[in-house]
């Protein structure tokens, strides 16, 4: 696969390289009993932390059409073999103006700042604790990968640090040395390659890229953080139906005790309410003891109260 450049695009909502068209058909050569949807991804994919609203409203609504898989993709190895002159990146600092922008435009808090203080000199090892993970619990994987997200983006840690990778395994009720010993090892590189084939044989290029693929091999690849109507249309194509029926979202207060934090954006996209109608609604759904409400980076967040 391609090398991926760290810059990103505003408006294609794209870490990589775009193709031609923002929604294309698709047909791939394996066999499925049911839709299966691939959701390709990075641990650092600044895009992919701004989707993670929308993509959390699909799976929640729509999620009953679908088997959900979530492949590693490789956004950086090393920053020895990387280069993007186009995109003005060529050293780690020079990452952080384009992160505090996708913060801005998506209003999912990004910090930055630590890819000149701290900076991430690798996407693998946090990668590889996902998928040393996700061979025990798909559930506590994915966890970790929100947690991880958390803490890079909105609280500026670096995840590729080994001490800080462990911290947030610990957290998952598990022994977080152990985990990250183990993906470091044979076992961890090797399932991290099958990600890169797999990503590879679906022709990702770019982060995030969702493929949709149905019985009959076919379907739709959605590059970069879109709407949720993309979604349900590129959802529609696969299935070869118009009439599909959402789920009701959680109640906020289920939601909350699942994900343990939420950040305002993430509260406004799932229940279609504007940002000044926000506290208002927090307050209406929730128990004033069930949360706390913080701020960071000018945006809202709540965790579950202890």
């Amino acid at each position: 696969m391609d090398k991926n450049p760290m810059a990103c695009d505003l408006e294609t909502g794209i870490c990589g390289v775009p193709g031609n068209d923002d929604m294309e058909v698709i047909d791939l050569n394996h066999s499925n009993k049911n839709i299966d949807l691939y959701y390709v991804t990075d641990p650092i994919c600044s895009h992919c932390w701004a989707l993670e609203p929308t993509l959390r409203r699909f799976i929640s609504q729509y999620g009953h059409y679908f088997n959900f898989h979530t492949v590693m993709g490789g956004l950086l190895e090393k920053w020895e073999d990387f280069g993007d002159a186009a995109n003005g990146i060529s050293k780690p600092s020079d990452v952080a103006e384009h992160w505090k922008e996708v913060g801005v435009h998506s209003r999912m808090p990004i910090d930055g700042s630590l890819w000149v203080d701290n900076p991430i000199q690798s996407s693998f090892p946090p990668s590889r604790v996902y998928k040393v993970l996700q061979q025990r619990d798909k559930s506590l994987a994915n966890a970790f990968l929100r947690r991880a997200r958390e803490s890079v983006f909105a609280f500026n840690l670096n995840i590729g640090d080994q001490a800080v990778l462990i911290d947030i395994v610990n957290k998952l009720g598990l022994d977080g040395a152990s985990i990250v010993e183990e993906a470091q090892k044979e076992t961890g590189r090797n399932l991290l390659k099958e990600d890169f084939r797999l990503a590879a044989s679906l022709g990702v290029r770019g982060f995030p890229t969702i493929i949709m693929v149905n019985q009959e091999n076919k379907g739709v690849k959605i590059v970069g953080a879109r709407q949720l109507e993309y979604y349900i249309d590129g959802l529609k194509q696969a299935l070869d139906q118009e009439n599909i029926q959402p789920k009701v979202q959680p109640k906020l207060s289920d939601l909350l005790k699942e994900e343990k934090v939420l950040f305002s954006k993430e509260i406004e996209v799932m229940y279609d309410i504007d940002q000044a109608e926000l506290s208002s609604f927090v307050k209406k759904e929730l128990s004033s003891e069930s949360y706390i409400q913080k701020e960071i980076l000018g945006e809202s967040y709540f965790l579950q109260a202890d």
